[in-house]
Formats: structure tokens, C-alpha cells, sequence
């Protein structure tokens, strides 16, 4: 027994350190883009954005500011609010560690910046929204591959947030909130090391693509 629990501690810590080496790798990619690929990159992710039948059909989005040398965001953002919808925006939670809340963004939203270095609105409980009220959540990733599998940062804020629709969605497609990631193209990986608690998506955006993947119910 104590053979397979070794064998078992030491498969858990490759796979750790094999999605810390991908994040690093990834992360390096897309911050070396420059500031006109960036540019262009932003054009092309929203001309598919709003081209997208669910997108343009729900009334409640929720997306995120953009770091990292992540795909800018602001231009979604902007369109969400020339089409009349509400935006939603991911708080760090004060006292639930790993959890995040959604808070209604409107362009004189009061930002503060979280511990992670990133503008969120000011905490008011009037503008805190269920995830289960959003139509559409916009993920933001590290890294996809043609699984739908995503690999995050590694704080597991969007597993926990999806966890109830990932729960429910093959029984009731229609189960809210509906998650979107959004990426550069160079974020496509061949494999991610999955672990149990990672939460694959059904679709997700990038400058030059919309993937669409069959996932698999939970065990």
C-alpha cells in the first residue's frame, strides 16, 4: 500500500508541476506580444464576440479587466454597454477564500485594485449579483487545448464559480451562468494535465477562431 500511495504522490506532483511549467511558458508567450498585436488582437476577438447568437441574445454578461497580457477586454466592455446589457464584473471575495462575487459595472463603477493587482468595482452588496442570475460568463485562461479543458492561474476562482453549471448542464441546457473563455491564439495548447476539480468549457473565443467542444457529464 504504501508503494501505490509514493507511486500516487508523485504522479499529483508532476502533474503540479507540469501545469506550472505550462503557466509560465504561456504566460511568457502572451506578454511578449506587442502593443500593435495586442491591438489587433482585440479587434479581431470583438468582431467575434459580437457576432456570437448566445452573446447577442443574453441581457447579463459577465467579463473581467483584462491583465497580464491577456486579450484586452475594454472593447467587449463598451460593446455590452452600447447594446443595453448588464455587465458584470468578478470580486475577489473578502471572506470566502477561492470564491469570487459578481458586481454590477457601469462605466462610472468605482474600481479598486484586489490583491492580485487587478481593478474590480468597489464592494457594494447592493450591486452583487448570483451567478446563477448572469446568462453568460466570460473566463478569462491561461491555457485551452482541444478538449475544452483551461487551465487558470491557479486559485481555482472560475472552477468553484462554474462548478454548479458544470453540474447541471447536461441535464438542463440551459442552466446559467454559461461560460465563454476568452484567449490569444498562441494560449492553444496540445494537453493540459487536468485535475479533478478543473472545469472544462464549451466554447471559447480567440482572435482568429470560435472553438466549440462536446464535454463530458461529471462523474
Amino acid at each position: 500500500m504504501s508503494g501505490f500511495i509514493a507511486t500516487s504522490e508523485q504522479a499529483d506532483l508532476k502533474t503540479k508541476q507540469s501545469r506550472q511549467l505550462l503557466r509560465q511558458q504561456v504566460r511568457q508567450q502572451r506578454q511578449q506580444l506587442t502593443l500593435a498585436q495586442q491591438d489587433a488582437a482585440a479587434i479581431s476577438l470583438l468582431a467575434r464576440f459580437c457576432d456570437h447568437k448566445k452573446i447577442q441574445a443574453a441581457t447579463s454578461i459577465a467579463l473581467y479587466l483584462s491583465n497580464d497580457g491577456e486579450v484586452n477586454t475594454q472593447q467587449l466592455i463598451d460593446w455590452c454597454w452600447q447594446q443595453g446589457k448588464n455587465v458584470y464584473l468578478p470580486v475577489v471575495h473578502p471572506f470566502s477564500a477561492g470564491h469570487l462575487l459578481f458586481l454590477h459595472y457601469q462605466p462610472h463603477t468605482p474600481l479598486v485594485k484586489n490583491r492580485f493587482g487587478i481593478g474590480e468595482p468597489k464592494l457594494d452588496v447592493r450591486n452583487v449579483i448570483l451567478p446563477t442570475q448572469i446568462d453568460i460568463i466570460c473566463t478569462p485562461l491561461v491555457a485551452f487545448d482541444d478538449t475544452g479543458a483551461r487551465l487558470g492561474m491557479g486559485g481555482g476562482f472560475y472552477d468553484r464559480t462554474l462548478q454548479h453549471w458544470y453540474q447541471h448542464f447536461q441535464a438542463n441546457k440551459k442552466s446559467k451562468p454559461y461560460p465563454i473563455g476568452l484567449a490569444h491564439d498562441c494560449q492553444r495548447v496540445t494537453a493540459i494535465a487536468s485535475e479533478h476539480w478543473d472545469i472544462p468549457l464549451p466554447e471559447i473565443i480567440t482572435p482568429s477562431k470560435h472553438f466549440s467542444f462536446k464535454l463530458k457529464p461529471q462523474l
